[in-house]
C-alpha cells in the first residue's frame, strides 16, 4: 500500500496540470486514534487540529469530477488524567502532521437554476499520506509542582518501494498511512464549505505490520473545510 502514495502524487500531478477547477483550502480538524477492536475512539481524546492545501477537480461528466490534490494535515489524540480531588493531572498531546494526497469521486446535485453554480456535493474515496514532523507535549501537575516536556515525534525511515518497516521502533511512527475519506458539502459561485471524515487502514506504530487484526491504533480525524476557488 505504500506504493498507492507514489501513484496518487502522480494523479494529483496530472489533475492539477489539466483542466481542473482548482481551489485553496483550510480548516479544522478534530483528531483522534481508534481504542478498540472495532475501531472506536474517546471522545475526550478529540485533538484540535488543522488543514490547509491545494485540490483540483477535473470534470468528467456534468455531475461527476474525480478531485485530487496535496494537503498539510494534523492528525492525533489527547488524554487528560486528574487525580487528589482533581487538584494535580498528567496532559499529553500527540499531534503528527502528514502530506495527505486524496483521490476523491465527487458527484454534485446542483441547486437552483440551470445557470446557477450552487450545488449540494458528496464525496468518497481512498487517501495516501507521509509524515514529515509533528510534536508531543506532555504536562504534570503533582502536589503542586508543574513541568512541561515537549519533543518532536519520529517517523521510522521507510523506502516506499518495499514490503518491509526499516528502521522499525516502538517510539517511532509509521512514515506512510493510507485510509479512505468520505464527506460533502455545498459548492457556491465564490466559495466551498465542506464536512470530511478520514477513517485510517493503518496501525500508526512503525512495530505494527499486521493493520487488519484489529482496528486498534488508526487515525480518524473528522474535518471542517472552507474552500476558495481559483477561476471558477
Amino acid at each position: 500500500m505504500k506504493k498507492v502514495f507514489l501513484g496518487l502524487l502522480l494523479t494529483t500531478t496530472v489533475a492539477v496540470t489539466a483542466q481542473a477547477q482548482v481551489y485553496v483550502q483550510g480548516g479544522l480538524n478534530l483528531a483522534n486514534i481508534s481504542e478498540t477492536k472495532d475501531g472506536q475512539t474517546e471522545k475526550n481524546n478529540i485533538l484540535p487540529s488543522f488543514n490547509v492545501g491545494i485540490l483540483g477537480r477535473l470534470p468528467l461528466a456534468d455531475v461527476f469530477s474525480l478531485e485530487s490534490g496535496i494537503l498539510l494535515t494534523g492528525r492525533g489524540s489527547k488524554a487528560e488524567t486528574y487525580f487528589n480531588n482533581g487538584n494535580d493531572y498528567i496532559k499529553t498531546k500527540f499531534n503528527p502532521l502528514y502530506l495527505e494526497v486524496p483521490l476523491n469521486a465527487v458527484v454534485k446535485i446542483p441547486l437552483g437554476t440551470k445557470d446557477s453554480k450552487t450545488n449540494l456535493f458528496f464525496n468518497a474515496g481512498p487517501y495516501a499520506a507521509i509524515g514529515i514532523g509533528g510534536k508531543s507535549k506532555r504536562d504534570v501537575k503533582i502536589l503542586g509542582i508543574t513541568s512541561t516536556e515537549t519533543s518532536n515525534i519520529e517517523f521510522n525511515d521507510d523506502d516506499p518501494t518495499t514490503t518491509e518497516q526499516e528502521n522499525a521502533r516502538y517510539d517511532r511512527l509509521k512514515r506512510f498511512d493510507f485510509g479512505l475519506n468520505f464527506g460533502g458539502g455545498f459548492q457556491f459561485q465564490h466559495f466551498i464549505i465542506k464536512a470530511n471524515y478520514g477513517l485510517g487502514l493503518a496501525k500508526i506504530n512503525s512495530t505494527e505490520n499486521n493493520n487488519n487484526e484489529d482496528d486498534k491504533n488508526k487515525y480518524r480525524t473528522f474535518s471542517v473545510s472552507v474552500g476558495i476557488p481559483l477561476g471558477f
